[in-house]
């Protein structure tokens, strides 16, 4: 018997402004950290610039052009049925330096536009305050996270659109995957400690003191937030945001385990320990004894950890790998640690393919937090085919989609309070990692190419109507 997703239970789809946007320097908005990046793809990593080159190409500055798409975009996600989109809001269209004395009015009155769009038709936003995408202007001057400073300034930015957006937006979520911040390329997107620096995104290497100091800030800055929320508009529910990279162990080996211990508390529950619990986990302390790491922890910021305890979590989840004491062939990937399953297929871009691994991660999740669960982020980028006479088939797409929700569906089975899904990149967009795009996550195809060419047409893929279908029938239909 299938499970029964609940009633009231959120469909939808997740973007994040910088890689779909577009008007990167239109109506007042100021460059962010993706705007200096150029593309890249499997085999070429992205550049990073620190002066924008108009002869050069860089992918975010265009994105797919939601900036004057939106009405089109959304009618297209209520077509298919979404209750819930999932989106971002460009700290640097709100304030173009990230350290500005007042907001882009032009900024704000965009997303207003955007959430009273989403309230036509009936789709409820799902908000990150920050996606990858801190003003440039934040890392010229201090080195992003790396300063305490950038505390003061995100309270500011985030108590500036809570205070516009509270009786439009319910749900917000403060840092897009804040623990990639743990490993040394995550800093690239999730703390920007890359000041002056210029090369292959591949060469950004950063300390284990510099990078958990970072973290330490950004859970001091989502704590004020979250609390702001909850003493000004309790109405309001605040989450977070984790890369959920599920690792097993390579063999029975016991060296094995406890190694693949170790990971799953870097990877995946150092962060949520934090924001779920509101202090530092147990096994905190020796893991910064032995990296040589000295916290500095400031008068009121174990307060701030505390009060800012999150009411749901929220996870993206793509891939599993393996960790072991034993060679093991390197997998691909999302903030890849670790090697590859045998048990496991891999997509076009070697992100190995495990939906029993979601079964398996929203249950030990909810084991230990207890809280509604949201899978945010799910899906595969994949090489796409227009037909001539414009189809598009992805069969590999709906398979993926339908294992991943009969999956959750399990879980669900299995006792687990998981309240929404919101597929990663419901219409085409720029690759973070890559910078391309073609490699295609959309059930919404947009007409734009690695070379910068296209019509921005959109068409529906075959993706669109399986989506349509199990949306409509609330997950019961269209799993086979």
């Amino acid at each position: 018997m299938a499970a029964v997703f609940p009633e009231g239970f959120f469909w939808g789809g997740a973007t994040a402004a910088n890689q779909f946007e577009g008007a990167w320097n239109v109506d007042g908005r100021g460059p962010s950290v993706d705007d200096h990046f150029m593309g890249g793809s499997y085999e070429k990593p992205r550049e990073i610039t620190l002066e924008i080159d108009p002869d050069k190409l860089y992918p975010n500055h265009d994105g797919i052009d939601f900036y004057h798409h939106y009405e089109e975009d959304i009618a297209l996600f209520a077509e298919m049925g979404f209750n819930m989109f999932r989106m971002s809001i460009s700290w640097s269209r709100i304030f173009p330096n990230g350290d500005d004395a007042e907001p882009n009015e032009a900024g704000l009155a965009f997303y207003d536009r955007v959430f009273d769009c989403c309230k036509k038709h009936g789709i409820e936003p799902l908000v990150t305050m920050s996606h990858y995408e801190m003003p440039y202007h934040l890392v010229e001057k201090y080195n992003g996270w790396a300063s305490r400073e950038l505390i003061g300034f995100f309270e500011n930015y985030a108590k500036t659109i809570l205070d516009r957006y509270h009786d439009k937006v319910t749900y917000w979520l403060t840092f897009n995957e804040i623990n990639c911040g743990t490993q040394d390329m995550g800093n690239l997107f999730e703390t920007s400690m890359i000041q002056g620096y210029e090369g292959p995104a591949s060469g950004v290497h950063t300390s284990w003191q510099d990078r958990f100091q970072a973290l330490h800030h950004q859970f001091v800055a989502s704590g004020r937030a979250i609390r702001y929320a909850h003493e000004n508009y309790p109405a309001l529910k605040m989450g977070n945001m984790d890369c959920f990279i599920l690792s097993y162990a390579g063999t029975c080996d016991p060296a094995d385990v406890l190694l693949n211990q170790e990971q799953m508390r870097l990877m995946n529950w150092y962060c949520s320990d934090v924001q779920a619990r509101g202090y530092y986990p147990s096994y905190a302390k020796r893991f910064w004894r032995e990296h040589d790491i000295e916290l500095q922890i400031a008068d009121g910021d174990l307060d701030d950890l505390k009060a800012g305890k999150i009411d749901f979590y929220t996870f993206s989840y793509y891939m599993s790998n393996i960790v072991g004491t034993h060679d093991v062939e390197q997998a691909a990937g999302n903030m890849t640690f670790g090697g590859k399953n045998p048990y496991l297929k891999s997509t076009d871009w070697g992100w190995q393919i495990d939906p029993t691994g979601l079964r398996y991660s929203l249950n030990e999740i909810y084991d230990r937090y207890q809280i509604p669960l949201m899978v945010v982020e799910n899906g595969m980028g994949a090489y796409d085919t227009v037909e001539e006479d414009g189809s598009i088939h992805d069969p590999y797409r709906i398979a993926y989609l339908q294992d991943h929700i009969k999956a959750m569906g399990e879980a669900i089975d299995d006792g687990v309070d998981l309240i929404a899904y919101t597929w990663w990149g419901p219409i085409d967009l720029v690759s973070a990692g890559t910078g391309e795009m073609r490699k295609r996550y959309g059930f919404i195809y947009v007409d734009k190419h690695d070379d910068g060419t296209g019509t921005l047409e959109r068409k529906r893929k075959d993706s669109f109507y399986a989506y349509q279908k199990i949306i409509k029938s609330n997950g019961a239909e269209g799993l086979e």
